[in-house]
C-alpha cells in the first residue's frame, strides 16, 4: 500500500482502519502512486493545494463505513482561502459562507425549518452523512483543476465500497 496516502505524521494524513480494509487495494494501484506523485509536483511547483495536506481524507476520517447512511457527493472543494476543509460544502465555522452552501441552508431552511449559523458540516458526519467530493483536491482559484487527475477511481469505488455494503443507504450528487 502506499505510505504517501496513509502513514500517520505531519505531511501525511491518516484513514480510519475500516477504509483501509476496505480501499487498501484502490490505494495499492499505480494510478494512486501516479495522483500521490502528481499532488507533489504540484506543491513544488508552489501550487497551493486546498484543502490542507491533513483535511484532504477527513471524510473517510469522520465517518466509519459501516456508518454510512446518506452520501452527499459534491465536485471539488472549495477554492478559495481557508475554505475547504475535506468534506463537500462544508467551510470552517467562522469562514464566510460560500454561494453553494447558503443555497442548501435556504432550502433547508424553506423546506423543514432547519436554520444553521455557521458553515462547519461536521455535526453531519455523526449522523451518518458522508460529505465526498469526487475530486479531493483543487488549486486555489482555479475550480475543476484536479477533476481528471485519478481521483475520481479513488472516490468512484468508495461509492461502490458503501453501495456493496449497505443497500439502503441513499446518494445526492451535484453537477
Amino acid at each position: 500500500m502506499d505510505s504517501r496516502f496513509t502513514d500517520s505524521g505531519p505531511h501525511r494524513p491518516r484513514l480510519r482502519s475500516e477504509w483501509l480494509e476496505t480501499l487498501g487495494a484502490t490505494l495499492a494501484e499505480p494510478e494512486m502512486q501516479t495522483l500521490a506523485g502528481f499532488l507533489r509536483d504540484e506543491k513544488a511547483m508552489g501550487k497551493v493545494i486546498y484543502p490542507p495536506r491533513s483535511d484532504i481524507f477527513n471524510a473517510l476520517q469522520l465517518t466509519p463505513p459501516d456508518a454510512v447512511r446518506v452520501v452527499i457527493l459534491g465536485q471539488d472543494p472549495y477554492h478559495g482561502f481557508d475554505q475547504a476543509n475535506g468534506l463537500c460544502f462544508s467551510v470552517n465555522k467562522k469562514t464566510k459562507l460560500p454561494p453553494s452552501l447558503k443555497n442548501i441552508f435556504k432550502e433547508l431552511s424553506e423546506d423543514i425549518n432547519c436554520k444553521i449559523n455557521h458553515g462547519d458540516l461536521n455535526p453531519w458526519t455523526k449522523q451518518g452523512v458522508f460529505l465526498l467530493n469526487t475530486s479531493l483536491t483543487v488549486v486555489q482559484g482555479n475550480p475543476g483543476s484536479h477533476s481528471k487527475i485519478g481521483w475520481e477511481i479513488f472516490t468512484d469505488n468508495i461509492i461502490k465500497q458503501i453501495s456493496n455494503k449497505n443497500a439502503l443507504c441513499v446518494t445526492l450528487t451535484t453537477l
